[in-house]
């Protein structure tokens, strides 16, 4: 039986544009010695990233096979990338939805017997070789020609290698994370009954099961292991024509289109998640707004859109329209008791903050029974949004006046099994700029 080759492929794809000009880069590596074996790199034309990535994923294993053309099974890749979406797909647990997707997965999925490959998400800066063979292969591109490997210095640039330790696939985080917190009970309930040693007794029952469904944790204690939350990463809509005006628009007035602004808002923020590679499902509101900025960044991930008709936008009335000085002029006794009290509507039958932070909550249940462990990209709009964030703080309602919400700003809270929420981000504006 012939000894197990071990080796890392590590790939990286890039657009200037996306679609734009693209290019890929891959790099072979013994596992044992950390030892570089081969480059690849190709201008490949325009192209969106994904395509480069998954294109640089095929060269990857294409020069793995070249090196040991007949180990056959005996040979083992492990794939390192830190293109989120591409790890997902082909590990299996992401569906291939997009059909520009769908052939070139089918081709990296045929190089190597399937059980002969394992997939291994990594942060950019540990994918710097690869990442620069691409750069490489795009900045050729653009001189009209293509990446030479005698003139390439990206290895001379990438940070220095460790060998792989002998192990089979990497490990889960979060059952390691469960791991931690199994260990951390363990030795709370120890400090508990003074005893932070295990003490043979002689004693052979078993211990009672215990509920841990019954209560949410509270605090910093040790809380048991109920697995990865649902994570909903909340994104405001980008803007409309009202936004800068700072008019109330809500479900009940014209349901406005974005504006230039808001379609160059909606891609950035494609572009981010396509980056941070996170995000397996997405919901939007049934309003243009949100429907129009949620198909951006489907579109640039690959993913079907749900629309959930809870997370639409409250009824302002009389209001819609307008801006909070018109309101204060024409409606002022109304404007004043709205502020001071959640269970009055908007002039002329709007939605008060009581009845939108019920439905809310419901279509929060219903979607974190739905995607329980699952991370989830929600696009809504400020009242759902500051209404899920204010819910989770648990904040009396007079919290909504004390939060800003930017244009395609990024909210995230989680979700655990035990009840809890853990608000994770507020208002991030970063991938705008």
């Amino acid at each position: 039986m012939s000894a197990v080759r071990r080796l890392v492929v590590e790939a990286d794809g890039g657009s200037r544009g996306n679609p734009g000009p693209a290019g890929y880069g891959a790099v072979v590596i013994d596992a044992a010695t950390g030892e570089t074996l081969a480059e690849a790199a190709e201008y490949i034309g325009v192209a969106t990233n994904n395509v480069a990535e998954y294109r640089g994923l095929i060269a990857g294993l294409t020069a793995a096979k070249a090196l040991f053309p007949d180990a056959g099974d005996a040979l083992e890749v492990h794939v390192r990338m830190d293109s989120k979406l591409v790890v997902e797909q082909m590990s299996g647990r992401w569906k291939i939805k997009h059909p520009d997707m769908k052939p070139l997965a089918a081709r990296a999925a045929a190089i190597l017997p399937p059980s002969s490959v394992t997939y291994e998400w990594i942060p950019r800066a540990q994918n710097k070789h690869a990442d620069r063979l691409a750069n490489e292969a795009m900045d050729a591109g653009r001189d009209g020609r293509q990446w030479e490997a005698s003139a390439s210095t990206a290895e001379l640039d990438a940070p220095a290698r460790t060998p792989l330790p002998d192990r089979g696939p990497p490990g889960d985080a979060a059952a390691g994370a469960a791991k931690a917190r199994a260990a951390l009970a363990a030795a709370r309930g120890a400090a508990d009954t003074g005893t932070l040693f295990e003490v043979n007794t002689g004693a052979s029952e078993e211990p009672e099961p215990t509920d841990v469904t019954a209560a949410p944790q509270v605090g910093w204690a040790a809380a048991p292991d109920l697995g990865a939350p649902a994570t909903f990463v909340l994104l405001r809509h980008g803007e409309t024509l009202l936004t800068p005006e700072k008019r109330f628009s809500g479900s009940g007035g014209t349901d406005p289109e974005l504006s230039a602004v808001g379609r160059d808002q909606a891609a950035r923020a494609a572009i981010h998640f396509a980056a941070l590679g996170t995000v397996q499902e997405i919901v939007s509101s049934p309003l243009r707004r949100c429907r129009e900025t949620a198909a951006a960044v489907a579109d640039r991930l690959g993913l079907d859109v749900r629309i959930e008709d809870g997370l639409r936008e409250t009824d302002f009335g009389a209001w819609e329209g307008l801006t909070f000085g018109e309101v204060r002029e024409r409606y002022g006794d109304d404007l004043t008791t709205w502020l001071a009290d959640p269970e009055t509507a908007p002039t002329g039958g709007g939605e008060s903050f009581a009845e939108v932070a019920e439905r809310v909550a419901a279509a929060r249940d219903r979607l974190t029974a739905r995607y329980a462990g699952r991370t989830v990209l929600a696009v809504t709009h400020v009242t759902p949004i500051k209404t899920l964030v204010r819910l989770a703080l648990e904040a009396p309602a007079k919290a909504m006046f004390r939060m800003e919400l930017s244009a395609a700003s990024i909210s995230t809270v989680a979700y655990y099994g035990d009840g809890n929420a853990s608000v994770r981000l507020l208002n991030d504006t970063s991938h705008l700029r």
